[in-house]
């Protein structure tokens, strides 16, 4: 927590749900007597460019603040955004985590540990994070793209699904891949790692080759599910600064060289 007298500039992370008050169409620069904003009570989550950044919580403010989703904050340096993503996902904790789950007691967030502790047990209590895999799947010069219902715009992006208990995550690339698409694939290897705020899951993407099988998208969880050669993509692919975007622009990138 600041020191009252603590005026230093910062940047500040205000959340509701999974969306932060911006200024400019960015994160608000500044002390938090410039922004009527209580410093008393912010927290440290991290730093940028040498400058504290601080969250707190819209509604446990006098105030209210014009929000954005995460999502329209892609375009921040990855850092920053990635601040951003830890404020909201400490926002859903302290939201969604407010008894606690041994024996009933009020949680009251612990500082030291930035989880959420029973008043009277004294369990402490982590930030919930959903393990998720994202693969980019490749068949020769083509890329497996997929389209989801919600994305009603026609955005294409690459296969994702949850962790299952027990699974390895590889056993649950080939898993999601082939319930989704009828696909089988191989050689399976790590690409990198995205933390996704929507609203705590942790994104591990992978690429992996074509195996065996016929698309054959299944209709509850796909739109569509289609080969793709790397110049004859679909013009709305995911968004710059996911990483199914870079997962996407890797493999379309590899297929090009080779």
């Amino acid at each position: 927590m600041l020191k009252n007298s603590d005026t230093r500039n910062a940047y500040w992370c205000v959340v509701s749900g999974s969306s932060l008050w911006t200024v400019e169409d960015t994160l608000p620069f500044g002390t938090g007597q410039q922004f009527g904003l209580p410093a008393e009570e912010a927290i440290l989550i991290g730093e940028y460019k040498n400058h504290p950044v601080y969250w707190l919580n819209e509604e446990e403010l006098d105030s209210s603040f014009e929000m954005i989703s995460l999502r329209d904050l892609l375009h921040l340096d990855e850092s920053l955004f990635l601040l951003a993503s830890k404020a909201v996902q400490y926002g859903h904790m302290t939201r969604t985590q407010r008894f606690c789950s041994q024996c009933g007691g009020r949680n009251y967030f612990h500082h030291r540990d930035y989880a959420m502790q029973c008043q009277e047990c004294k369990t402490i209590h982590y930030p919930r994070i959903f393990p998720c895999i994202i693969v980019a799947v490749r068949k020769e010069n083509q890329i497996l793209l997929a389209q989801h219902p919600r994305h009603q715009n026609g955005l294409y992006t690459v296969i994702a699904g949850f962790v299952e208990a027990g699974e390895t995550l590889e056993q649950c690339v080939e898993r999601e891949v082939y319930e989704e698409t009828g696909i089988r694939v191989k050689n399976i290897r790590y690409f990198g790692s995205q933390p996704w705020a929507f609203p705590s899951s942790m994104m591990v993407a992978f690429l992996a080759d074509y195996d065996s099988g016929t698309i054959k998208p299944d209709y509850s969880e796909l739109s569509d599910a289609a080969w793709f050669e790397a110049d004859n993509t679909p013009e709305l692919l995911a968004p710059s600064g996911t990483i199914a975007r870079s997962l996407i622009e890797a493999t379309i990138s590899d297929i090009r060289q080779r």
